[in-house]
């Protein structure tokens, strides 16, 4: 047996994968915000206890100009948030609040969800 393979399951006939075959998990808590753009703001309570979270994607910055537009993103709308990847979260409801304010910096702005 080679010093590099290890077995993943057996059941002294079954089948034994590669370590390249075995599945890996990403760690990312949002998909991919869609590049097509046009920035989106939605809002989301999953995994939150119910506590709402406004959700801005899409926005065609680096990240240092990210976290400064969050920053100034939180002050307008009083209110805590992160920044999780390439999305923007700002605590509570503030989706008109955050269309009209992107919407002022000239991307076309777009409420996505319900």
């Amino acid at each position: 047996m080679n010093k590099n393979s290890r077995t993943v399951y057996t059941t002294g006939q079954g089948r034994v994968a590669n370590r390249s075959e075995t599945p890996r998990r990403s760690g990312k808590t949002h998909s991919s915000p869609k590049r097509d753009g046009i920035v989106r703001v939605s809002r989301e309570t999953k995994g939150r206890k119910g506590a709402g979270v406004s959700i801005v994607t899409g926005v065609p910055l680096n990240s240092d100009e990210l976290k400064d537009l969050a920053r100034e993103l939180k002050g307008k709308c009083g209110s805590g948030g992160t920044i999780r990847g390439e999305t923007i979260e700002i605590q509570g409801d503030h989706r008109d609040k955050l269309v009209e304010l992107l919407s002022e910096k000239g991307w076309t702005v777009k409420r996505a969800g319900g």
